[in-house]
């Protein structure tokens, strides 16, 4: 039987993939279909830590463009990128997968706060982890924190779910002759502006050598197919070329 690619992974979910079909909020198939999917590649062996935006709730950035003061802005994106792990929280124990949320603002009736070593111990003990509220820091998105929280608990892949099946040379929505790599370094994602993760996330990762995956979350199974290796999506790491 075919063993995983990765140990541990870091799985970012933007608030915006739990969208689904709802216009606000959160689609409870959606969420139901992570969960699954989640409890599907943890029976696998992999150790599964979760970084999630907020922005099916409340986008700090549009909230700045329309006057409202950035940092605000930002903290009140950070508490809803806490409600979007609550409900997956949910969603995981519903299936007998014990989870832990780890907030970077402190929240002790509803979260832990983020403590390094006692995520990674979650984590040896089977748990899965998710971390909300970003870096706890206004100005930074949920890119950069989960490009940090990958490099500090020691992930072996940065995992980017989105709405795309990887990384294109232009934006396939709207050109539909759009290239897709299959391979693009980080130099060349900041290069050409290509919008995988924000230039702060592909920084870290270039800095500290971690592999990222963008892949699609629309197609059920991806998030197992990646882990067991299956060529999908874009992988983001060092000097590579080829399209």
């Amino acid at each position: 039987m075919a063993k995983p690619s990765y140990r541990r992974i870091l799985l970012k979910l933007s608030g915006e993939a739990l969208l689904g079909n709802e216009p606000y909020g959160i689609d409870s198939a959606v969420i139901e279909e992570i969960a699954d999917e989640t409890r599907e590649v943890q029976q696998l062996g992999v150790e599964i830590a979760i970084v999630i935006g907020g922005g099916n709730i409340f986008r700090g950035v549009s909230a700045a463009s329309r006057g409202m003061d950035r940092a605000t802005a930002d903290y009140m994106g950070m508490l809803a990128t806490v409600m979007n792990a609550l409900a997956l929280q949910q969603a995981l124990d519903k299936r007998g997968v014990i989870t832990r949320v780890q907030s970077a603002i402190d929240m002790k009736e509803v979260a832990e706060p983020y403590i390094r070593g006692r995520a990674i111990g979650h984590l040896e003990k089977g748990r899965v982890v998710i971390f909300a509220a970003g870096t706890g820091n206004p100005f930074f998105t949920t890119d950069p924190a989960a490009a940090l929280r990958a490099m500090e608990i020691g992930a072996d892949v940065l995992l980017k779910a989105t709405k795309v099946d990887g990384v294109y040379a232009t934006d396939p929505e709207k050109d539909p002759t759009a290239v897709k790599y299959n391979r693009i370094s980080y130099t060349e994602v900041l290069q050409k502006s290509l919008k995988v993760m924000d230039a702060t996330a592909i920084s870290l990762a270039r800095d500290h050598n971690m592999r990222i995956v963008v892949f699609s979350l629309r197609q059920p199974g991806n998030i197992r197919r990646v882990i067991m290796g299956e060529p999908i999506g874009t992988v983001v790491e060092g000097a590579v070329h080829a399209k």
